[in-house]
């Protein structure tokens, strides 16, 4: 994990390996922009919100997504946290994806985050899953404490993933 606060910026890059499934497997699903709660444990809903995606181009630069997650209180409530994303830049040529976080109750401002897959030791049977971001400082975490959330969750979505792909290869 690289990390860097740097002129009140908060930057980090993860990465979690997949020792099965290539990157030309995972890519499709990581692709598919509006189905982060099939890889996200801790996503509930997450579905698209405008009209940028044509029926078989798949997701373009502009559609936006919106995505929730259901937690409970100390008191017993349930809250609801939740964020709007635009995806802002998509290269499937590169395997990456780019997204913005428009609006939140979650304590983000000004967000951009990328997903990419990349093979290791070639297009044979291993892939990394690498997410960046950058933005300016969350209200309500440490830096400490959203790194380990992102690294929690990249490693969650990347076991689910090989453990889908394991079973039914694409």
């Amino acid at each position: 994990m690289e990390e860097e606060r740097s002129q009140g910026k908060w930057e980090g890059k993860l990465s979690a390996e997949l020792k099965g499934p290539t990157a030309k497997q995972v890519w499709p699903l990581l692709e598919d922009f509006c189905n982060l709660h099939k890889w996200l444990p801790t996503i509930d809903t997450c579905y698209q919100v405008d009209d940028h995606q044509g029926p078989t181009t798949g997701p373009r630069p502009g559609l936006i997504r919106y995505c929730a997650a259901t937690t409970t209180s100390p008191s017993g409530e349930s809250v609801v946290s939740w964020a709007k994303e635009k995806l802002i830049e998509i290269d499937p040529a590169q395997r990456s994806l780019s997204y913005e976080i428009l609006d939140n109750n979650v304590g983000f401002k000004k967000w951009v985050a990328t997903f990419q897959v990349v093979p290791i030791g070639g297009e044979g049977g291993a892939c990394e899953i690498r997410w960046s971001f950058v933005g300016d400082p969350a209200e309500g975490w440490s830096y400490e404490s959203l790194v380990s959330y992102y690294e929690l969750a990249l490693q969650s979505l990347a076991k689910k993933m090989e453990q889908a792909l394991v079973a039914s290869p694409v």
